[in-house]
């Protein structure tokens, strides 16, 4: 097995459904309506949330296998708050709009709580990596 309770597995699928619930609340809204319109860089970022939805939903079914789209979810948003967040607000230079960015991306603080760390390190860590090429065939007499 993989060395991860049951109680664990259920609770590692906080964060993805958190994650589905909240993005799909705040996210497709904005993809199915036809007349909005976006700026190029606006566009990308809805279309990244968008799939981080839907890969959400597929953490919901594996939660252990989908652990990456965890990872991925904290680090980007650790990157903004430590170059952005704090930066404009050491410089007393955070409007409205950040402070919501912000606020949102403080929840990720949570997530370090519902990941099985040992699995974590055990499986993406200390495992060795898969070969860079196939072993050369060998020959037989």
């Amino acid at each position: 097995m993989n060395g991860v309770s049951t109680f664990r597995i259920y609770l590692l699928r906080v964060p993805y459904l958190l994650m589905a619930v909240g993005l799909g609340l705040m996210i497709w809204p904005q993809i199915l309506d036809p007349s909005r319109h976006w700026e190029l860089m606006h566009g990308v970022v809805v279309s990244m949330l968008g799939a981080l939805c839907v890969l959400a939903l597929l953490g919901l079914r594996y939660p252990l296998q989908m652990l990456p789209l965890l990872l991925f979810e904290m680090t980007w948003k650790v990157i903004w708050l430590l170059r952005v967040g704090l930066v404009l607000q050491l410089s007393h230079r955070m409007d409205a709009d950040t402070a919501e960015t912000a606020s949102q991306c403080l929840w990720i603080l949570i997530f370090p709580f519902f990941i099985p760390w040992r699995y974590l390190l055990d499986n993406y860590v200390r495992k060795a990596g898969d070969p860079w090429r196939r072993p050369a065939p060998r020959l037989t007499a």
